[in-house]
């Protein structure tokens, strides 16, 4: 980057960390730490509920997802207005009509301690994994930039988020997230204008997604549908995005503390609904244009030349190795074919804008077989890297708009883009480790300590747990270089395991009344759970095929089923004899 693009970078981060942290001043206790002291209006909570979900792994994998499978990934998101409308009704009212810290006290109230444990103890475990995943993403740009080892990005990100959110709490959170969001959304809006604007001259914005389209990159409704009928193992489809993802967002924005904590800072129900609301009607359209920006990229990339391999810290590794004269061979093949393709493109717009539907027809179906011969040296480089390369990593998902953002945008937009993503990151994470750090202090240490402690002594120890989390993110981020999928994939992979049973113990809890032993709900999650994870693993041994998305409704129904059957079982044993 140029010196302008650090000028840039640098002042936009402090100026966003100074102004979260001069709105975080608020009282030394839970309610003040936690929750805002319940005072935000639900401006703010829409951005904050906005801003922890989208963290820098929507902003930095999301479009190299649509690059490399187009825009089916949007069909994830349509099953959240549907839950926020279930979530506002059923949900809020009683979370806030308790007055509680965490969701999972509710449990306790309904069930019993240890139905209430266990179910944190899962939110805790899968939040703070992908917590340690989206330390990796912003570590990935400075390791790309400044040629630092992996492990001392890790260290240098994850030490600066737990500062910001240990000194702030709650409040420096949604205060920060406020203004993030609104530079996230210029810079987007800006990526995505100066991609179109480097097209050649005669090529715009509908030519762009016209030949994105052509390519198959618009794929925004896929039914799953195929010739031996429905596809369970297809990831994005209407089906799977609109049962199993709303699901998934019915558990995230229901149960998952990061998120209940936001909604819950509001100063009244209406402003927590409105919040929630809004959010279901915002999201889908704002991943659909960040998907967008993906396939515009895609376009770019067949106007101009397209690196073979995005990740140049495993480019090098190749060109250190003894596959370096191949990879000089495959990289010739690669380049002339890129050459290729822009003659190819360049006609086929030609012919659009002269109204010759033959030459057009002849130039994409050359467009396509050498697209599709570019991809096949690109697998070639993926396989060495990941079978033949010590420490290589085949998947530059992740890296794709990050070298495309490098490498061709103007100076000073650049710093303001590597700003985005890391106020993203800073967002979202500092909302998450805010959350787990509410977890571990108002469910386990307020329940199993003994001492009595004031109101300033629960908010030190709340920035003890707040750092302990932070550690413990770090050390995830450690492990997740070679995580085989896109990062925004694994992350809602990961969620997937565990975000299904949550929602089901509150299922129970909220709709069937006549449930109300702790015991049977909690072997019910138990044994959900174990079905959960039995599923997962004999679809990656390949025993059967299921998109990861379908585990939310198994888990969510696994639980009320084991909460019935175990409740009869219970019920006969406690049923008197009659001779």
């Amino acid at each position: 980057m140029s010196q302008l693009d650090w000028i840039v970078l640098v002042v936009t981060l402090l100026a966003i960390v100074t102004y979260g942290l001069y709105k975080s001043r608020t009282t030394h206790n839970l309610d003040g730490y936690f929750l805002s002291n319940r005072s935000l209006p639900w401006g703010l909570v829409l951005l904050s509920i906005m801003g922890t979900q989208a963290s820098a792994i929507t902003f930095l994998s999301a479009p190299g997802q649509a690059y490399t499978d187009g825009m089916r990934f949007v069909q994830y998101y349509f099953g959240i207005p549907l839950a926020m409308v279930v979530i506002c009704i059923f949900f809020v009212p009683i979370f806030r009509g308790l007055k509680v810290y965490t969701a999972y006290e509710f449990l306790e109230k309904r069930f019993d301690g240890k139905t209430r444990t266990l179910t944190s103890f899962l939110f805790l475990l899968q939040r703070g994994l992908s917590t340690g995943i989206s330390v990796f993403a912003p570590s990935i740009i400075l390791s790309s930039l400044l040629g630092w080892d992996i492990i001392w990005t890790n260290l240098f990100m994850g030490g600066l988020l737990i500062i910001y959110t240990m000194t702030g709490g709650a409040k420096a959170v949604a205060y920060t997230q406020q203004l993030q969001l609104i530079v996230v959304f210029t810079g987007m809006f800006l990526a995505g204008y100066m991609v179109v604007n480097m097209l050649p001259p005669k090529v715009g914005f509908t030519d762009a997604l016209e030949v994105g389209g052509k390519m198959g990159k618009l794929n925004v409704i896929t039914t799953g549908i195929t010739e031996k009928g429905f596809n369970w193992s297809d990831q994005y489809n209407l089906l799977s995005g609109i049962i199993g993802g709303f699901f998934l967002a019915l558990s995230y924005f229901g149960t998952d503390q990061s998120q209940v904590g936001r909604y819950l800072t509001a100063k009244s129900l209406r402003e927590s609904r409105m919040g929630l609301l809004m959010n279901g009607i915002v999201k889908v359209p704002m991943q659909f244009l960040i998907l967008l920006i993906g396939v515009l990229v895609f376009t770019f990339y067949q106007f101009n030349r397209a690196p073979i391999f995005f990740n140049d810290v495993q480019v090098k590794k190749i060109e250190q190795s003894a596959y370096r004269d191949s990879f000089y061979l495959v990289q010739q093949q690669y380049d002339s074919i890129s050459a290729l393709k822009q003659n190819a493109v360049v006609a086929y717009a030609d012919a659009r804008h002269n109204n010759d539907a033959n030459l057009a027809d002849n130039s994409l179906l050359t467009l396509k077989e050498l697209q599709k011969n570019s991809e096949g040296l690109r697998n070639k480089v993926k396989g060495w890297l990941n079978e033949k390369i010590p420490g290589g990593d085949g998947n530059d998902t992740n890296y794709i708009f990050l070298r495309f953002v490098v490498d061709n945008l103007p100076v000073g937009l650049v710093g303001l883009l590597i700003a985005i993503i890391f106020l993203a990151s800073w967002g979202s994470i500092a909302a998450a480790i805010n959350s787990l750090a509410s977890c571990s202090m108002v469910d386990f240490h307020r329940r199993f300590t003994k001492k009595k402690e004031t109101g300033e002594d629960e908010y030190r120890l709340s920035k003890l747990y707040t750092l302990g989390w932070g550690i413990f993110c770090i050390v995830v981020a450690m492990f997740t270089y070679n995580i085989g999928n896109s990062l925004i994939e694994a992350v809602n992979i990961l969620g997937s395991l565990f975000y299904g049973v949550i929602l089901g113990v509150f299922l129970v809890a909220f709709f069937i009344k006549k449930i109300s032993s702790g015991n049977v709900v909690f072997w019910a999650a138990v044994l959900a759970e174990l079905l959960v994870l039995s599923v997962f693993v004999l679809t990656k041994a390949g025993v059967f095929k299921m998109g990861f998305l379908w585990l939310n409704p198994i888990g969510a129904f696994g639980v009320v089923a084991f909460s019935l059957l175990l409740q009869g079982i219970l019920n006969k044993k406690e049923t008197p004899s009659v001779d």
